[in-house]
């Protein structure tokens, strides 16, 4: 049991609430479909990647292109997730100082206007093209391409045994919540969309938030 599960009894009697689809057939055609679209996605969009690279370096050249940060997957495994740089070189440094600015409820973090975010950055994270290094997790199998988004380490110690249903599956580059609001929604309502994902989640399910996702991913006013 992972470390962030300290409190077990109470956790395993959350866990039971939550019917979690783990058929050997389901499975295997989402981590296939996985497979399949991550790789086909890195090999088509793989200009993308070279243009917004080359953007990227040409506002910022001493910042990297890349940007890891550790993350909290499945059953509390912590992995690095990949992203376009889309803010300064100093945008950890500069977060405690921006702490008190928090747009969102609950163990998150989102500002609108946050001052770190570069210019090309602005961009790449309103039409979610920062998230397109993603697929590089997809591949090692840390992340699906649905699931509940992956958590900071720090948004995890604040969570209650309840909040943690949400580490029952693999991490996602897009879910329920994304297609259902995102940055408009709270903390406690991203929770409850994870949990009702984890619930009914199959592949029919899967390949229709794909397609919204595919909808809103241009021209998102809730990305921030």
């Amino acid at each position: 049991m992972s470390e962030f599960y300290k409190d077990q009894s109470l956790y395993l009697e959350k866990k039971k609430n939550i019917s979690v689809n783990t058929a050997r057939s389901y499975l295997v055609m989402k981590r296939s479909i996985d497979i399949i679209g991550s790789f086909c996605g890195l090999i088509v969009l793989s200009i993308l990647f070279i243009i917004i690279g080359l953007l990227i370096k040409l506002e910022d050249p001493k910042g990297k292109v890349f940007f890891k940060q550790l993350r909290v997957g499945k059953d509390g495994r912590e992995f690095y997730m990949y992203k376009f740089r889309s803010m300064a070189s100093d945008a950890e440094d500069r977060l405690k100082e921006l702490l008190a600015l928090n747009e969102v409820s609950g163990a998150m973090f989102k500002m609108k206007d946050d001052p770190r975010v570069t210019k090309v950055g602005k961009f790449i994270r309103k039409t979610s093209l920062d998230e397109l290094p993603q697929l590089i997790n997809v591949l090692k199998g840390e992340m699906s391409l649905v699931g509940p988004r992956p958590p900071l380490p720090r948004e995890v110690t604040e969570y209650t045994p309840y909040d943690k249903q949400r580490l029952l599956v693999v991490p996602g580059c897009t879910g329920l919540w994304q297609v259902s609001g995102r940055s408009n929604i709270g903390f406690s309502e991203m929770v409850e969309l994870d949990l009702l994902y984890i619930k009914e989640r199959s592949i029919m399910k899967d390949i229709k938030i794909i397609l919204r996702t595919v909808l809103v991913l241009f021209g998102s006013k809730n990305a921030f």
